[in-house]
């Protein structure tokens, strides 16, 4: 089962599907969110969490206890649990590739 994830500054909402992230969720949906190291080390697509849950492909997510609790969130290795809402000012929407059947 599906969750819908929410970009709340830009209303942007797309699908997300476990065992995908929600950085994986975002670029299926055309949508690019900040990432780097895509294992929850480099902490690159940080971004707060303002409603619903996540659980963690890894035991130690680069996050502090504090962070945690205000609600970030790392969606290189974030599975959905819930419908979410997330604040990513930096997200942006990919190029379309070209159409190669024409």
């Amino acid at each position: 089962m599906g969750h819908t994830v929410t970009l709340a500054g830009q209303g942007w909402r797309f699908d997300a599907e476990a065992p995908e992230t929600v950085l994986q969720a975002a670029e299926r949906a055309g949508i690019r969110l900040p990432s780097s190291c895509r294992n929850g080390t480099c902490r690159t697509c940080i971004c707060l969490s303002t409603s619903g849950t996540v659980r963690y492909k890894i035991d130690w997510p680069g996050l502090s206890l504090d962070e945690k609790r205000e609600g970030y969130i790392l969606p290189c290795v974030a599975i959905a649990e819930t419908d979410l809402t997330i604040q990513a000012p930096a997200a942006g929407k990919l190029p379309v590739p070209p159409r190669t059947d024409a």
